[in-house]
């Protein structure tokens, strides 16, 4: 059976905003490993974005779902209130041994009762809006960012508010994009994962919360890009087969960690899923460096691939 090979080449800038633990150069890293086998129901939305100083109904308590490479600091910049505040919320929370799936509790103010995050203006669009069961009954949501402006933006973020058929919030969760950098005149999606159970006919809503544009001298990122890039999707356009080179530029200060991040996409040019892999070490100056992972897709299925690569003194 013939198998489909796409060839992407992407520049991608980075900002570090929170630690990352290190990684085995040949192991790729899922954020959250996808559980679906077989296809999964698609819950397709257009894209209904409210801005940040309109609010979304909250359900109560406001919570977050810890991520691969979140800290608490990390989490209270994200949501604008004192890290005093957010562990006198958390007291059962240990700062240095969170995990990846720990549910925190974000605590209110007296200027936002509500205990949702602080908005500020979000100078990204959201172009579609779509969530995926899984064979547990849990839903992965994504909420497709991209950035028309000639400058990379970062710490993005958005808040994906499940509705029910009254109109009620049923859950919510902060979702942040694979890589911490959307580069200029680019797309990533905003991703979060809401666990079982779940109540049937629930209805995603996007409110955009945070992004930070990102000079182009800023020395906490590297310029890198990917060369000799293959994707090769399986007959049953479940999984894709990614390799290639990392390259540093030559004039580049020696990088310690690299990210390339894979999105797929099903033929209506929706997301239907997403992978990081993870390298740590040293890259020199002008040097390449190998990847080689796969990405699983939800929904129906993928067509194609696109590849973003991440750089880090």
């Amino acid at each position: 059976m013939q198998h489909k090979l796409i060839f992407i080449t992407v520049i991608f800038f980075f900002l570090t905003s929170c630690a990352t633990p290190a990684t085995n150069p040949s192991t790729p890293v899922a954020l959250t490993p996808f559980l679906t086998t077989t296809p999964s129901p698609t819950l397709a939305q257009a894209p209904e974005v409210i801005f940040g100083d309109t609010p979304l109904p909250s359900p109560t308590p406001f919570t977050y779902t810890v991520k691969a490479g979140d800290t608490l600091g990390a989490i209270a910049q994200q949501f604008g209130i004192p890290l005093a505040a957010l562990m006198a919320a958390n007291p059962n929370v240990s700062p240095n041994a969170m995990s990846v799936g720990q549910t925190l509790l974000i605590p209110a103010d007296a200027d936002n009762p509500s205990g949702a995050p602080t908005p500020t203006p979000a100078p990204f669009a959201i172009t579609q809006v779509n969530c995926h069961l899984t064979s547990d009954g849990g839903l992965w949501c994504f909420a497709l960012a991209h950035n028309d402006s000639d400058s990379a933006l970062d710490n993005l973020s958005a808040r994906i508010t499940l509705l029910g058929t009254d109109g009620k919030a049923v859950s919510a969760q902060v979702a942040i994009p694979p890589l911490d950098v959307l580069p200029p005149h680019a797309s990533l999606p905003l991703t979060a994962f809401f666990p079982p159970p779940l109540a049937a006919d629930l209805s995603p809503r996007v409110q955009m919360l945070t992004s930070i544009a990102i000079a182009s001298d800023d020395a906490r990122y590297l310029l890198a890009s990917l060369k000799n890039t293959s994707v090769e999707i399986a007959p049953n356009a479940r999984t894709a087969r990614l390799r290639g080179q990392v390259l540093l530029t030559a004039n580049s200060k020696p990088a310690k960690t690299i990210w390339v991040a894979a999105v797929a996409y099903d033929s209506a040019g929706r997301v239907s899923g997403f992978r990081r892999w993870e390298w740590t070490g040293e890259l020199a100056a002008g040097a390449s460096l190998p990847f080689e992972f796969e990405v699983p897709a939800l929904g129906a299925g993928m067509t194609r691939v696109e590849l973003f690569v991440e750089a880090r003194p």
